[in-house]
């Protein structure tokens, strides 16, 4: 009988630890999971593209406590002797909230770091250009969408290794799966549909039309009725039915450069958020209605999004302000900014992170990470009169992040024709009239937006009082182009 006691006593102990780490009542986990309260021990991270970074926060304060360093600024990484990650893109971690998954789409990894002590502990290498890595809910096996290709790559879950590979139709997006750990859902940034995947035999067994190429991310509702994913391309979010036949439920306007969706369950329902680069707010809507019921003012180019393990909270990530934004889910509106590195993408939040002790070993400063530089763009009329000069109000803001001698330049451009050709360059003239140097070309999406990207010392040149004695100012303009030649410009940098 003792014996009998004991060993009842340690499985039931062993049931409360596995319970005390499984997902929370919040995404991607169940619903009827117990919710999770901000504490000390969790944590949130940001998977930061230009720094090659992890910022790691505290958001029991809002408190940016590191930065885990994965790969080089430019033009280090340009070496062919470079070993560093490169482009740190995709995030997600394992139910046991141990590990995160770091997913840098330049050097085609995965690296597998551990929570509490920050520290790599595997990287696997995948095919070209990967987005998103996300474990299963039995923490079994790893998905990893390989954008650049078409399949998925399945690892696993111990080992970190590739075991076999999903074909899919070519650009897989991001995965996600049901809470329940049965279907895997896989959109695509490169074909209009978006698949669903028994995740027992890795089978095909449902398909979802897109309304547009271009998903870069979904997420399921925590009860298992819904899957939301957005699209980039065309400033719209889909909904489809989460079980067989995936049935179409609704496609909702969100404007430009709808990046990220991610789900919250509060005491007031379930709710969408969605990021919404080219308007600079996070746009809410219930998920049993689909009534828009919020838009949060956020900053420049909100990219990436995380519920707290509570719901209480969701965190984002700016990627023209390099800042992560708390936002209370309860009164919708922002609570807290932390500075973080360069050009946030993915956003995870993950609870209990750390179970013991302070959690910052192998965490470096913010550093040459926290520098960069903002300006904006807006209609060429209005440069004179005064018209909007702030990121909340511009068609088109700029951020110039600092690499040490260069910067790389990203340009989050809306109110443009919808599928033309333009070039982002530098005029001679705050009008922007003379001559106009090139620094990119680049084709509008359906929604007249781009995400453009160039680099150089940009940053002496256009930012007043920056350039050295004798050096020329120059004035960041859009112009189109026109048979292959510049046209006047559209828009011109504010003085």
């Amino acid at each position: 009988m003792k014996r009998l006691s004991f060993c009842t006593v340690a499985m039931s102990a062993a049931a409360m630890a596995a319970a005390q780490l499984a997902w929370a009542g919040q995404a991607p986990g169940l619903l009827s999971a117990p919710d999770i309260p901000v504490s000390h021990h969790d944590r949130v991270y940001a998977a930061e593209q230009f720094s090659n970074t992890v910022s790691v926060i505290d958001p029991a304060d809002n408190k940016l406590l590191g930065l885990i360093r994965l790969g080089d600024p430019s033009p280090g990484n340009f070496s062919p002797l470079y070993k560093g990650q490169l482009l740190v893109h995709g995030m997600g971690y394992a139910p046991d909230h141990r590990t995160i998954a770091v997913v840098s789409i330049g050097s085609n990894s995965v690296s597998f770091i551990d929570t509490q002590t920050n520290a790599v502990k595997h990287v696997t290498y995948v095919g070209r250009s990967p987005h998103e890595a996300f474990f299963t809910p039995d923490g079994k096996e790893v998905w990893v969408t390989v954008r650049g290709e078409n399949y998925v790559a399945v690892l696993d879950g111990t080992t970190y290794e590739e075991k076999t590979r999903i074909t899919v139709p070519a650009g897989p997006g991001m995965q996600i799966f049901s809470p329940d750990g049965k279907y895997g859902y896989v959109c695509s940034s490169f074909n209009p549909q978006t698949e669903v995947i028994s995740v027992a035999d890795h089978k095909i067994v449902g398909t979802v039309k897109q309304a547009s190429p271009f998903c870069p991310d979904l997420a399921a509702t925590p009860d298992g009725k819904q899957v939301w994913f957005t699209l980039k391309d065309v400033g719209k979010v889909q909904v489809f039915d989460a079980k067989p036949p995936f049935a179409m439920l609704k496609t909702i306007d969100t404007g430009p450069i709808t990046n990220h969706v991610n789900i919250v369950h509060n005491a007031k329902g379930t709710f969408a958020y969605v990021t919404v680069g080219g308007l600079n707010v996070v746009k809410v809507f219930r998920t049993d209605d689909f009534s828009q019921v919020a838009t949060i003012p956020v900053g420049s180019l909100p990219h990436g999004l995380w519920p707290s393990g509570d719901g209480s909270r969701i965190y984002v990530g700016l990627e023209n302000a390099d800042a992560m934004t708390a936002i209370d889910t309860l009164t919708n509106t922002v609570i807290a900014t932390v500075p973080i590195g360069q050009a946030p993408q993915a956003v995870t939040y993950v609870p209990d992170a750390v179970p013991q002790g302070d959690g910052t070993q192998n965490l470096q400063p913010l550093g040459l990470a926290g520098q960069s530089a903002h300006v904006v763009l807006v209609p060429v009329g209005s440069v004179a009169s005064g018209g909007a000069t702030d990121a909340a109000h511009a068609p088109t803001t700029v951020a110039l992040f600092e690499q040490g001698l260069v910067q790389v330049l990203q340009a989050a451009v809306t109110g443009l024709q919808p599928k033309q050709p333009y070039a982002l360059g530098l005029a001679d003239h705050p009008d922007g009239s003379g001559d106009v140097q090139v620094l990119a070309n680049f084709m509008t999406n359906p929604a007249g937006s781009a995400i453009v990207n160039a680099l150089g010392q940009i940053r002496q040149l256009v930012t007043p009082g920056m350039g050295a004695s004798g050096d020329k100012r120059r004035y960041l303009v859009v112009a189109p182009v026109v048979e292959g030649k510049l046209g006047a410009p559209v828009q011109a940098q504010t003085l």
